[in-house]
């Protein structure tokens, strides 16, 4: 096989169109032209003012003659042998599994972990202190629309983790030199995910095709052998002279493992605070805070696709933004839902916490994406490796008090937050959170040099993008969660922690990850690391 990159088509190509540019491209015959598979697909909007916009592909193609194509464009730089991007597992399970290990969590790391033990005849019991994607949705929706939160059911716990109510992001940019992230999209596609997330170049999936998504992988892992455990949640682990032998449950119930995948999501903090409690090595991480902006999502169409905005091939604009202010604060979007809402987002009572969410379609009107501003512990929460829960707690509890102590945030409008007004009624911009927006002063929300640093911001970022620090564009907060406060550092090469041989701390929560595919990515890792240890 080989691979073109670099290959320019028109926004309303068809298979035709492709077929016939790499004909022209590879200047061969159309009998030498056997197959062809798009592999990725961007556009470049670099040209949109002078009425140019191309979508650039990378296309892997099977030839007649592939050796005599590969030598006579040998100094092509766009044009060379494809890449083997198949996963290819790395251990079966013996005949008589003497053991089954036990993955903690069941969000997208803890998900890909267990789905590879199982396909590798492994037999993983899953433990998940939320419930299944049906019940938890219901859960979820009644906090939106009653104001009643569940601690154990919500969009921080439950199948399928925080990213099932999110946009259902799959792209990142960690390295991936195995290409273990194909593998995560091949899954998702043979659960019901639509088949472009293979070659667009940001795919997405959104929370109802999620959920069916999630379900159909959690029916494969039972039918393979594994048992997943909802409401189990994990309240201690039994370590004997260094060595995890297994956990115990809220329930009393023990389950004994050697073997223990630790796929916490980033909000298990009572889970945190009983690993430091038995002394498991972690410290605490840098990590980011600020609120959700929300703008009309044909102001950032506009933008970033000029004359081409609504073209049904685009969808809905993105962007992503990022300003060192003069205090030394980095300010960046984080997140960026198109077409989405904001959501509340707090697994705990007396707080609240927003997080941004698209369905596949992103048709709604607003577009939304954290405004946040990185911290860390040397300078903003000194004092050990759970100080960064403690900032995000108190910084969540006074979001709960401003918006009315009833789990509606609150909001402020982007002009008189930069004006430093208290804001009393809203403009044309209607804010997407429910239970609702209280408005009032963000400026008493977080600290001191991260308001000064988003006031600093979000000229630049308007400069960037007109409109963007239009007066009526409405500030929601607090976004808290943008990662995990904690690292649970494991060795690089066994990917156990550092003082506990036997526990595989992975994903998001460990600090390894940040989003559903990296996630995925991690749970892969891990479980190739768990299955040479069995096998």
């Amino acid at each position: 096989m080989i691979r073109i990159t670099e290959l320019p088509l028109p926004l309303d190509h068809t298979p035709g169109t492709l077929r016939q540019a790499i004909l022209k491209r590879l200047d061969i015959p159309a009998a030498d032209l056997l197959d062809f598979t798009l592999f990725k697909r961007s556009h470049d909007a670099r040209k949109k003012n002078r009425g140019i916009l191309l979508f650039i592909c990378v296309v892997d193609v099977t030839l007649r003659d592939e050796a005599a194509v590969l030598k006579r464009l040998a100094r092509d730089r766009q044009v060379g042998p494809a890449p083997d991007t198949s996963y290819h597992p790395v251990a079966h399970a013996p005949a008589r599994l003497k053991e089954r290990p036990l993955v903690v969590g069941f969000g997208p790391c803890g998900l890909f972990a267990a789905l590879l033990l199982a396909q590798m005849g492994f037999r993983p019991i899953v433990l998940e202190r939320g419930r299944d994607v049906r019940r938890r949705t219901k859960d979820t929706w009644a906090l939106w629309r009653r104001n009643t939160l569940t601690p154990e059911s919500n969009v921080q716990f439950g199948e399928g983790g925080a990213g099932l109510f999110s946009d259902g992001k799959l792209y990142s940019q960690i390295k991936d030199p195995k290409f273990y992230g194909r593998k995560v999209m091949h899954e998702f596609v043979r659960a019901g995910a639509p088949a472009q997330i293979l070659y667009v170049s940001k795919p997405h999936i959104g929370t109802f095709r999620l959920t069916g998504v999630v379900s159909a992988m959690r029916q494969e892992i039972i039918g393979l052998g594994g048992e997943i455990r909802f409401e189990s949640k994990v309240t201690e682990l039994l370590i004997e002279a260094g060595r995890i032998e297994g956990v115990a449950l809220e329930s009393g119930e023990t389950l004994h493992s050697r073997h223990v995948v630790l796929a916490l999501g980033h909000s298990s903090r009572d889970t945190f605070r009983m690993l430091e409690r038995r002394r498991v090595h972690m410290e605490a991480k840098p990590f980011a805070i600020g609120f959700r902006i929300e703008h009309p999502q044909s102001l950032i169409d506009t933008a970033r696709l000029g004359n081409f905005a609504g073209h049904p091939e685009l969808g809905a604009a993105d962007y992503k933004l990022v300003h060192h202010a003069g205090n030394g604060r980095a300010v960046y979007s984080f997140c960026m839902c198109p077409g989405g809402t904001v959501v509340a987002a707090t697994s705990e009572p007396g707080r609240v916490v927003t997080n941004g969410m698209s369905q596949y379609s992103r048709n709604e009107r607003n577009a939304n994406a954290g405004i946040v501003v990185a911290v860390n512990p040397e300078q903003d929460f000194p004092g050990g490796p759970l100080a960064g829960v403690a900032l995000q707690e108190a910084l969540e509890s006074t979001a709960y008090v401003l918006g009315g102590s009833n789990y509606c945030a609150p909001g402020q409008l982007v002009g008189d937050f930069l004006r430093g007004a208290a804001s009393t009624r809203l403009g044309d911009v209607i804010p997407s959170y429910t239970p609702g927006v209280r408005l009032g002063d963000l400026s008493q929300a977080l600290p001191a040099y991260a308001i000064d640093a988003m006031r600093e911001a979000l000229p630049a970022f308007g400069r960037q993008i007109r409109g963007f620090d239009r007066d009526d564009a409405v500030l929601t907060g607090v976004e808290t969660r943008t990662s995990s406060p904690v690292r649970i550092t494991r060795d690089s090469e066994s990917l156990q922690s550092l003082n506990v041989r036997g526990l595989y701390p992975c994903g998001e929560g460990a600090g390894y990850a940040g989003g559903i595919l990296s996630a995925g990515v991690d749970g892969i890792k891990v479980a190739e690391a768990v299955a040479r240890s069995l096998a």
